[in-house]
């Protein structure tokens, strides 16, 4: 499995991000997934609370 695929896993069954708001910021970062956590905050679809807890996550992956 990607390291995409398991962040997505993570943000909907962990955080419950909504499936939405992951699509929203893929989108905005389809060249560079890798700064999905911080889309995901700029858009305020995440608090800064649960940025933390994906990149402790990110982390141990």
């Amino acid at each position: 499995m990607k390291a995409t695929e398991q962040l997505v896993r993570f943000l909907d069954q962990e955080l419950s991000i909504p499936i939405g708001s992951i699509s929203l910021a893929l989108r905005h970062c389809e060249q560079t997934p890798h700064f999905l956590p911080m889309i995901l905050w700029q858009y305020g679809l995440v608090t800064l609370d649960q940025l933390a807890q994906i990149f402790d996550w990110l982390e141990t992956v």
